[in-house]
């Protein structure tokens, strides 16, 4: 990449960040997305045609990239492509022409509360970091978190006694959400086994690895992972499944939909609405798999 692009990219990044005041990972992957497509067009803004991402996309097509991937970078482009528009280097948004790749009705994969229990049981939680792991996957199903939400959970934020933690989510906005029993439980095992933080950056930081710094959701990916192959559950999952199952089983033992939107913190109740077909489409398929007519 040419070093004037580095630096639009650069410039680029602070604005998300500041003045859009978007998520880190957004910020990130946007970032990666935009610097990738501006290396492999080899034009400046002012230079790139609504055939320039057209193209792009086919090309991420065929190396099999998702639709939703393709519909990601699409965004970032168009965000990036508004931010000149803004910055007066380009008249037009070349993405305005483009179409978005269309996306079929997306179902996320879901744990049956058998298979939650399963992986979380094949912790060993007699050691300090099982312990914690044990904890981390309370929290990620017991309070439906994301793994960002998780890996920042601040202890000060954490209410054992009241049942409920502070959460800190996407745009920085604040919302209560309620903890489960077991997952309260499992974090007063913890706490006595937590190692001494690292500095004073690390004091209220929950969840910390032996050296008493902050875990990296790559350290709670990889666990999560460990953890489902050790139970047995073969399904392709990460921290968010977690996530996803917790509303899902929500949904299905009748909770209302705003309260669900609420503590997952969702901007938008159609973002929630995907659990209603998750949860039609768990018992659709339980159905068949036990239908007295199945060949």
């Amino acid at each position: 990449m040419a070093p004037s692009e580095t630096r639009l990219v650069r410039d680029f990044r602070t604005y998300m960040r500041i003045e859009r005041r978007m998520s880190p990972n957004t910020v990130t992957s946007y970032s990666h997305d935009v610097g990738a497509f501006l290396q492999a067009c080899g034009k400046t803004p002012s230079e790139v045609t609504p055939d320039d991402i057209r193209a792009y996309l086919s090309s991420l097509a065929e190396k099999k990239v998702s639709k939703r991937s393709q519909a990601r970078e699409l965004s970032a482009l168009r965000s990036f492509f508004l931010w000149c528009v803004q910055e007066g280097d380009i008249k037009d948004n070349p993405c305005d022409r483009v179409d978005s790749p269309k996306l079929g009705t997306y179902l996320p994969t879901v744990l049956s509360v058998e298979e939650v229990s399963a992986i979380i049981d094949a912790v060993q939680a007699d050691t300090p970091s099982g312990a914690r792991d044990r904890a981390i996957l309370e929290v990620l199903y017991g309070a439906g978190l994301r793994v960002s939400e998780v890996a920042g959970l601040r202890m000060s934020h954490v209410h054992l006694d009241e049942g409920f933690v502070d959460v800190i989510g996407k745009g920085d906005k604040q919302r209560l959400v309620p903890l489960g029993e077991m997952a309260a439980d499992a974090i007063r095992a913890y706490l006595p086994a937590r190692p001494v933080p690292a500095g004073p950056e690390w004091d209220d930081i929950l969840f910390l690895n032996r050296a008493g710094k902050g875990l990296s959701r790559v350290y709670i990916f990889k666990m999560v992972k460990d953890m489902a192959m050790a139970a047995g559950v073969r399904k392709e999952i990460s921290p968010h499944t977690f996530r996803h199952s917790f509303a899902t089983h929500l949904v299905e033992n009748g909770a209302d939909l705003r309260t669900v939107q609420e503590m997952l913190g969702h901007s938008s109740i159609l973002t929630t609405e995907i659990y209603t077909h998750v949860s039609t489409s768990t018992w659709h398929n339980a159905i068949l798999e036990h239908h007295p007519r199945k060949k």
